[in-house]
């Protein structure tokens, strides 16, 4: 039986001719971090003092063993699940092997040797920019070399990441060994139809013995196959009568079924392949209608609204990831109504952890090929490369129910178009072959269960432009860069896969990151940990349209930032959301952080939420009521019908109810219902608002800007008990927010922002709190107020 042992222990990192302990999985950044030699590159402004970690290369060595010599017709494979990047493998200095690819793992047959192992890890900027100078220059939206090394792109730094680029052994390495065959590769192919479920395994095996007979026996809820092996590959199948269907969250139950397929000799098991799959049916309907191009997801033959959050690498060192991270941020997904996870082409293939997680909580899949905002050679070396991780990838994820989607690259195909590439390349290749070419082949190939689309955004057709929103996917970035949120509502794309607006982090995690400043909008670590082009700018810009942007208030720019975050997201899903099924999904820019930064993430670096992860839950809850001016919508993605009324009240800012009126409505599943809202209930001028409520749902409509509201000085009552903080309004409080970890680092608040009618009150839930105060709690709650 092959026999796994982990080699994770006993590293040493050479450093200025001497050694460092190494942990391994890891990396050069963490290794030096443990042992002192760099600052943490998350806190203040050392990230520049650590830019030279990248331009140097690295050597990790350990001692390999002996084999124990008790197999018969024994093989030792050394394997690594990920190195990262451009790597020598020696063993006592003869060479075993090189690479260049982070996205692979790699298998060296090392039988009847031992001795001193040694993997040197070359600069990954020394092997992009030799490649550059090779196959020559190709745009990008950054200038790092990032498109010339298959690599993590966002090493090299992004609009809300550090430069960080780092080397080592980043994933587990093991000793194999075994004797007469073992098992290669086992492509899964799990489909249900009419009411069956089949499991269908593609094995190819690795022989030590040519002649020796092998026989593949496989299992599944109970049912057993055997099938004999034909030279080097066998396909074994099974069906299971009546699955229980896989679905996504809210929409059923993810029964996950267990799946073990064992290799054979002469009934002696020889090696073992164990993995969970789920039965369910996908389609993307791209078909053409009156409104342009769709992009609707078909899960089991129920069409989708999507619910859909973008996820960058959790860490920039993804090493440090572990499997309960990954299940706490993506239950924090799921916590908030999300239910597609877009994995960004400048990350990397996440760990089987992710999609384990994935798979269990219900949280659809869309996976992007790692190429993202560059013109991407195709000549050698990196051609093959791709072919090679695109190969491997998709076989390793194919068990997996949550991954429903395969997409070629994030924003390339637009940016040919748009963003001066043509031109400059002037006929040199930059990509395209592999999203039209080699990567739907590799898809059709190996997994023709699942769709693939070419890019994000793509129209599906070079004769319309790439980032048409009434064709196929959109991202919707004017709105940040240059317009008010109010502009989400003038067109409608039929699946909107980026959006998205800045706010800082929690006040916990920028007071960890920045420890001793001052903190300032424009202070000097504020400024560092925003990297977005103009970031500042365009956050000034946005506060400017509705609010009185404060001067020297780090405190109340701060809270204003964020509900201004939390409100422009509200304002697009809300919207989007109203006009299903034309449009069938919104992707937020995104849900999490790498390190402390002023971003677009919902969740921080640190892992707290933002009042936009809140508002998340509002907004992408199955029963949502929106209002903009003369209609309300009533939105239900809910799998039953909604019937009952809405309750409409205009309203001033002091209280006073100026009329009211009840409607009735029945919204079918999936469905939306318009209702309109009389003349006599529209709110006329500043001081005036309408009340929507039905259900236990409110929306609200202020039809004016907030610097233009009049409120009246907010007055309200605070108590506390073990675990809560009530508030009680006398007035209107609108926009009410406790920051929790003002109280205490460690403190949630299990809601985000609230507005209070006159005399209502709500109970804010709090964790991590460890000595309750009132006039701690008042001091850490924030609200609207006349100056704002």
């Amino acid at each position: 039986m092959l026999q796994a042992t982990p080699l994770t222990d006993s590293w040493i990192l050479r450093h200025e001719g001497g050694e460092l302990p190494a942990v391994v999985p890891g990396c050069v950044h963490t290794d030096l971090l443990a042992a002192g030699v760099i600052p943490d590159p998350f806190l203040g402004r050392n990230e520049t003092e650590v830019a030279w970690v990248g331009r140097r290369d690295w050597t990790y060595e350990r001692e390999l063993p002996p084999g124990d010599g008790h197999f018969g017709d024994e093989q030792t494979d050394l394997v690594f699940d990920g190195l990262d990047t451009v790597a020598e493998i020696l063993l006592d200095g003869q060479l075993l092997g090189r690479t260049r690819n982070m996205h692979r793992s790699y298998r060296f047959d090392v039988t009847g040797l031992s001795g001193r192992l040694a993997v040197r890890f070359l600069s990954a900027y020394a092997e992009a920019e030799a490649v550059r100078g090779t196959l020559g220059e190709r745009p990008a939206a950054y200038a790092e070399p990032y498109q010339y090394v298959r690599k993590m792109a966002c090493s090299f730094g992004w609009d809300w990441g550090p430069t960080l680029v780092t080397a080592g052994i980043w994933r587990p390495v093991r000793l194999e060994r075994w004797s007469t065959a073992r098992l290669a590769r086992v492509r899964p192919l799990v489909t249900v139809e009419e009411g069956v479920g089949r499991v269908e395994l593609a094995v190819e095996v690795e022989r030590a013995r040519v002649e020796a007979p092998l026989t593949l026996e496989a299992t599944v809820d109970g049912q057993r196959v055997r099938a004999s092996v034909d030279g080097s590959e066998g396909i074994v199948r099974l069906e299971v009568p009546s699955p229980r269907l896989w679905w996504p969250r809210g929409y059923g139950e993810q029964p996950l079924y267990e799946v073990e397929l064992t290799l054979l000799h002469e009934d002696r098991p020889l090696d073992v392949w164990r993995r969970r799959v789920g039965f369910r049916t996908v389609e993307l309907d791209r078909s053409a209608d009156e409104h342009g191009t769709g992009f609707t997801l078909v899960l089991n033959g129920e069409r989708l609204f999507a619910r859909g959050v973008n996820w960058i690498p959790d860490d920039v060192f993804p090493s440090r990831v572990t499997r309960e991270r990954y299940r706490q941020r993506l239950g924090q997904a799921a916590g908030a109504g999300v239910d597609l996870v877009r994995v960004w082409g400048g990350g990397i293939y996440e760990s089987e952890d992710f999609y384990d997680a994935c798979d269990e909580l219900g949280l659809l899949v869309w996976q992007d090929f790692p190429f993202a905002c560059a013109a991407y050679p195709e000549e050698q070396p990196l051609r093959g490369e791709v072919e090679a991780e695109a190969r491997e990838n998709v076989v390793r994820l194919m068990p997996h129910p949550s991954l429903v989607l395969w997409n070629g690259n994030n924003e390339n195909l637009w940016g040919f178009r748009d963003w001066g590439w043509e031109a400059r390349l002037a006929g040199d290749s930059w990509g395209e072959g592999y999203y039209l070419g080699v990567l739907p082949r590799v898809v059709a190939e190996l997994d023709p269960t699942r769709p693939y689309t070419a890019g994000s955004p793509w129209s599906g057709s070079w004769e319309r432009h790439p980032n048409d929103p009434a064709h196929g996917t959109h991202h919707s970035w004017e709105v940040w860069n240059r317009l008010d949120y109010a502009e989400y509502r003038a067109e409608v794309p039929r699946f909107v896969a980026e959006f998205g607006w800045q706010a800082p982090p929690a006040y916990a995690t920028l007071a960890r990151a920045l420890a001793g400043e001052e903190l300032a909008a424009d202070s000097p670590g504020m400024l560092h940990h925003q990297k977005a082009d103009d970031g500042n700018g365009k956050l000034e810009r946005g506060l400017a349209r509705h609010f009185r942007v404060p001067e020297g208030d780090f405190d109340r720019w701060h809270y204003l930032t964020q509900v201004n975050q939390a409100r422009a997201v509200a304002a697009g899903i809300e919207h989007w959301r109203s006009h299903w099924p034309v449009c069938a999904g919104t992707v937020l820019w995104q849900l999490n952080d790498c390190w402390p930064v002023t971003s677009w993430a919902a969740v921080d670096g640190d892992g707290r939420e933002k009042p936009l992860y809140h508002e998340l839950r509002r907004v992408y809850a199955d029963r949502l009521l929106t209002v903009r001016e003369r209609a309300v919508a009533v939105v239900n993605q809910a799998g039953e019908v909604w019937s009952g009324a809405v309750r409409l009240r205009r309203m001033s800012v002091e209280g006073v109810v100026i009329a009211e009126t009840e409607v009735e409505f029945a919204t079918g599943r999936r469905a939306v219902t318009r209702i309109d809202v009389p003349k006599e209930l529209e709110p006329v001028g500043p001081k005036e608002f309408l009340v929507v409520d039905s259900d236990g749902l409110r929306a609200l409509y202020f039809p004016s800007p907030d610097r233009e509201i009049p409120y009246p000085r907010p007055e309200f009552d605070v108590s506390v008990a073990p675990g809560s903080v009530t508030v009680t309004a006398r007035t209107l409080v609108r926009d009410l927010l406790l920051q929790a970890d003002r109280l205490q680092p460690e403190a949630r608040a299990d809601r985000g922002l609230v507005t209070l009618l006159p005399g209502e009150r709500v109970t804010i839930g709090v964790s991590g709190w460890e000595t309750p105060d009132a006039d701690a709690a008042r001091s850490a709650l924030h609200c609207m107020e006349t100056a704002s």
